[in-house]
């Protein structure tokens, strides 16, 4: 869909929404990474007390942020422990309604939402009066984790399938005008057919699929390309069946706090809770002793990665912090099984 005249003037929105580890914060760094030059606006949604993914963009804002500027040029909205899908009047619009207060300086807004978050109620919060005036839905983004979509395949018949999850992706796909799949290079052919004929199955007609791995961070043109869809979701979302129930009664989210950890000895504690917990996503922050550099650990499933991403602030406290997303969770045996790689402190 090309952007007519009245939308050319609006403030463009780009919506990014997906499951636990789909690769939702991973593209917006890739985004703030190259968005040099352009003031954005980015809201983010997460479901535990702490915001990780909002740390981990703030880091990618500053790596290109001109000399004396804390931001990165780029203005950050941080919406923790709950899914603003729900709170639309009361959280989303008044941030919406504040960026077009100064709408001069705002070139784009980026919201990522929670794993949980169905689109339609915060797309449809565009069509108010105050809001469509001033800005434009550009394109909702589902992003899918193909090797966890194609193994979901599989599974769909079995004991482990969860229908409240599935149901949860099948309204994210059916709003997306663009379905971003990662991890792609992870797919042999067999699996990459499964996962295109899924999409196919969920997206609507004139949505467009794209395959991708970890080169996008990198490929200025095609993030750029990401920005410029004009979609108009907008317009559009009222004829999108109305969600299926709310699966946020079905999830729990816990905070892990430690102080500086032995690396290898947490990492293999973080692997046997990943291997006998319900768990669906890890994600936070490893303070190693020795170390300068902050650690960033993930897993989704069993898989887990890690990496060092910034400097240690002066004044930040050198703690581990993980944020434990899935089911049934006992929060003091998960801590319990953390803790032994706690190294004492002198």
């Amino acid at each position: 869909m090309r952007l007519g005249s009245e939308q050319l003037s609006k403030i463009p929105a780009t919506v990014v929404t997906g499951f636990l580890g789909s690769g939702k914060t991973t593209l917006l760094a890739g985004i703030l990474r190259q968005m040099t030059g352009k003031r954005v606006a980015v809201i983010v949604n997460e479901l535990g007390e702490q915001d990780i993914d909002a740390s981990l963009l703030r880091s990618c804002a500053l790596e290109n942020a001109p000399n004396g500027e804390t931001s990165g040029g780029h203005d950050m909205f941080e919406f923790a422990n709950g899914c603003i899908c729900c709170t639309v009047e009361e959280r989303f619009l008044p941030v919406i309604q504040k960026l077009i207060a100064r709408g001069e300086r705002i070139d784009h807004i980026l919201i990522e939402t929670s794993a949980l978050a169905l689109p339609k109620p915060l797309v449809q919060a565009f069509k108010g009066p105050e809001v469509s005036q001033h800005c434009t839905v550009d394109a909702i983004i589902t992003v899918i984790d193909g090797p966890a979509v194609a193994a979901q395949c599989l599974l769909k018949a079995s004991a482990d399938h969860d229908p409240t999850l599935q149901a949860l992706m099948d309204d994210q796909l059916s709003a997306a005008d663009l379905v971003l799949v990662s991890k792609t290079d992870l797919l042999d052919e067999e699996e990459r057919r499964r996962v295109e004929a899924f999409v196919a199955a969920k997206a609507p007609a004139w949505g467009k699929t794209l395959f991708v791995d970890a080169s996008l961070a990198a490929d200025v043109a095609r993030l750029e390309a990401l920005l410029g869809i004009g979609a108009a979701s907008e317009e559009w979302i009222d004829a999108m069946a109305n969600p299926q129930h709310h699966a946020q009664h079905h999830i729990d989210a816990c905070v892990m706090t430690l102080g500086e950890v032995d690396l290898k000895a947490f990492e293999r504690a973080l692997q046997g809770i990943l291997s006998t917990h319900d768990i669906y996503r890890a994600k936070g922050f490893a303070a190693v002793p020795g170390k300068p550099l902050r650690r960033v650990v993930q897993a989704v499933g069993e898989r887990l990665e890690g990496y060092f991403d910034r400097l240690w602030v002066s004044g930040e406290p050198r703690q581990t912090q993980l944020v434990i997303i899935g089911r049934h969770l006992d929060r003091d045996a998960l801590h319990a099984a953390l803790a032994c790689a706690e190294v004492p402190q002198a």
